[in-house]
């Protein structure tokens, strides 16, 4: 039986939610294809302790790479070890996470098999035998439609798009050697943001702002709107304000920043770019704040409030104290 291969993510031994995701869209793609699910969770000593959460979104077979050279992230070990195990597992398709990880990773496995790839996609089919990838281009201004002709076909699908659906297999668990490689590239320390708050990217809520802030100065609105919502909202950003240099390219929301998927998602002074509507269409309930009633954020909010968000936020953020 054709078989498909998902590349699960880990950051300090736990599982990604991006991982899920990964296994979710490898089981779509599975069943339009007859195929089966493996999924390799590579990472340090103990990481198999967690390939049993990845059965219930559809694994039959969970491959286990254990070693403490991954601890941190290890490029030529990682893209040896998936190339080994393709080459062993004749499988159909390769799927990765488009993160900064998985960007990394597939090409270079691309390029040890010799294989096709499509990168950020945002729909996986089966057709006439070839793994077929909707992508966006131009800026999210159009929409690609791509066959990979070869095998694998390797995709990187872009976070916050495939949902995670549960759907049991075996799970089956099994161990694989670690290949013994010289790195070339080696992470010698990762150092997080001092206070850094949730990631955008993961949050269930977020809070974006945009140039209707008017400057940086005026951010502290928003801080204390997030905190008022609670610790699972996280601040967000638009293209333009990172650029200005009022906020870090970390809570960049857009086609060139990160996709989000909240339940809640607060749209505040941003006008609505087609760059930023492609980054939140996985949103379940946007909410705008804007001055201008012709923004083309309107056409996408659920609820929507025409006003100077300077002057919005403060009331919205008193009103949600007393909640």
């Amino acid at each position: 039986m054709a078989r498909i291969l998902a590349i699960a993510e880990q950051r300090d031994g736990a599982l990604r939610r991006l991982s899920d995701e990964i296994v979710s869209a490898a089981r779509t793609l599975a069943e339009a294809a007859g195929a089966e699910v493996d999924v390799l969770l590579a990472g340090p000593s103990g990481i198999g302790a967690a390939a049993s959460g990845l059965a219930k979104f559809g694994a039959e077979k969970i491959l286990v790479a254990e070693s403490d050279t991954l601890k941190l992230y290890a490029p030529d070990v990682l893209s040896q070890l998936i190339a080994d195990v393709a080459k062993n597992g004749d499988y159909v398709a390769i799927i990765f996470g488009a993160s900064s990880i998985g960007k990394d990773l597939a090409p270079r496995v691309a390029a040890k098999l010799d294989a096709p790839l499509a990168a950020d996609a945002v729909a996986l089919e089966f057709d006439g035998g070839k793994v077929t990838v909707t992508r966006p281009v131009y800026a999210g201004r159009a929409l690609a439609r791509v066959s990979l002709d070869g095998k694998p076909g390797i995709v990187s699908i872009r976070p916050n798009v495939f949902r995670p659906q549960e759907r049991p297999a075996g799970g089956a668990v099994e161990q694989v050697a670690v290949p013994a490689v010289e790195s070339r590239v080696k992470v010698r320390e990762v150092r997080t943001v001092a206070g850094a708050k949730l990631d955008v990217g993961e949050a269930p809520i977020v809070v974006s702002g945009g140039r209707g802030m008017k400057g940086p100065e005026n951010w502290h609105m928003l801080e204390e709107l997030r905190d008022a919502l609670g610790h699972t909202c996280a601040l967000g950003a638009s293209r333009a304000v990172v650029d200005a240099g009022w906020r870090p390219h970390a809570e960049q929301v857009g086609q060139t920043g990160k996709t989000v998927a909240p339940q809640l998602y607060f749209a505040i002074g941003i006008s609505g770019a087609m760059q930023h509507l492609a980054g939140i269409r996985s949103s379940r309930t946007v909410v705008a704040i804007n001055k201008d009633p012709e923004a083309p954020i309107f056409k996408v909010a659920d609820y929507g409030i025409v006003g100077d968000a300077t002057e919005v936020v403060p009331r919205l953020t008193e009103e949600l104290k007393k909640l």
